[in-house]
């Protein structure tokens, strides 16, 4: 398979011009040369912060805070989730990964609720599609053996001692909610020494300060945050201090669209497109523990094809900020995928 057009390359997403070379499903070269398309070649997307069980509740509790929406365990998200089938369950996260796979999302790192029956779910809606969906458990340690890790609700909720010890022993990945809606949890959840933190909208310096020393990555998930109303995280902050991750976080509150929040956060921001655009390819990847990201040789060929020359990209002088700022799923002309 060859892929022409503009590709952005490497960890740095550089610019240039010229062709893709794929060979059973991994890219063998990449050859700069003068081509005549106008297509926008870029690594495939990660959503770094998923909830898709909320498929089933779309645009459910309209003017609710953040506890009445999602608060486990009586908080709406979990009162609808109790209450549908299983079938609807695993239809509704089927529709929301097919439609994160037409928009160029490879990976989605999802906090799965249900126990072991949540991850089983998660497992059966993905089947077939070419999307890794990560089930970072919740409900109890067999719930994380049968999952990909454990992902904690927030250190205000319970206490994580034995699921952290549980995820050491099996050398799995803990990631946890922490500093949503204010401070209070996030000395806790750094005691915890997850692997990564999913929001920080709320840090003191010190808690910046012991991110960055001690490397832990940061999700954030800058729309949830501004329509739960607990505010804005402070990006640019987060980016000088450690590898920040970009997610979508619950499917009833945002579309799973990492063009819409990679968009909003270019515009909510300072934070270079470039920047932003590594936060929703490879710095995702490497919180998925995905080998592959960067656009570079002898990585598997997980790569999204955008039209240049579309009526909404024809004209764009960067393909960057083309990207970040201007592109949507009705530029993507093609899902490389060697799944």
């Amino acid at each position: 398979m060859e892929i022409t057009g503009t590709i952005l390359r490497g960890p740095d997403l550089e610019p240039v011009e010229g062709r893709v070379i794929v060979d059973d499903g991994r890219i063998e070269r990449i050859e700069e040369a003068t081509t005549e398309s106008t297509d926008i070649v870029c690594p495939a997307f990660v959503n770094a912060h998923t909830h898709i069980g909320d498929s089933i509740a779309k645009e459910a509790g309209g003017g609710l805070s953040l506890e009445e929406l999602v608060a486990p365990p009586d908080g709406l998200k979990h009162r609808l989730l109790r209450q549908a089938s299983r079938e609807d369950l695993v239809d509704a996260m089927r529709r929301s990964l097919a439609f994160m796979h037409r928009s160029g999302t490879a990976a989605c790192i999802d906090f799965r609720e249900g126990d072991v029956a949540g991850v089983e779910m998660l497992r059966e809606a993905a089947d077939g599609l070419a999307v890794d969906a990560v089930a970072m458990a919740r409900g109890s340690i067999d719930a994380m053996h049968a999952g990909d890790g454990f992902g904690a609700s927030g250190a205000n909720d319970d206490v994580f001692d034995e699921e952290r010890a549980a995820t050491r022993e099996a050398g799995k990945p803990f990631g946890i909610h922490a500093g949503e809606g204010d401070a209070s949890d996030l000395d806790p959840a750094l005691e915890l020494e997850p692997e990564f933190l999913v929001h920080v909208v709320h840090p003191e310096p010190r808690h910046l300060e012991r991110i960055e020393a001690e490397e832990i990555p940061v999700v954030v998930c800058p729309r949830s945050n501004l329509v739960t109303d607990v505010g804005v995280p402070p990006v640019e902050d987060l980016v000088e201090r450690t590898t920040v991750a970009l997610g979508t976080d619950n499917v009833m509150l945002n579309s799973p669209s990492m063009f819409r929040e990679m968009e909003f956060l270019a515009k909510l921001s300072d934070v270079p497109a470039r920047e932003i655009l590594r936060m929703a390819t490879v710095n995702g990847a490497d919180l998925a523990g995905a080998d592959y990201g960067p656009i570079e040789p002898g990585r598997p060929a997980r790569m999204v094809v955008l039209d240049g020359d579309s009526d909404n990209l024809a004209g764009a002088r960067d393909p960057i900020r083309a990207v970040v700022r201007r592109a949507g799923v009705d530029d993507v002309r093609e899902v490389v995928s060697s799944a």
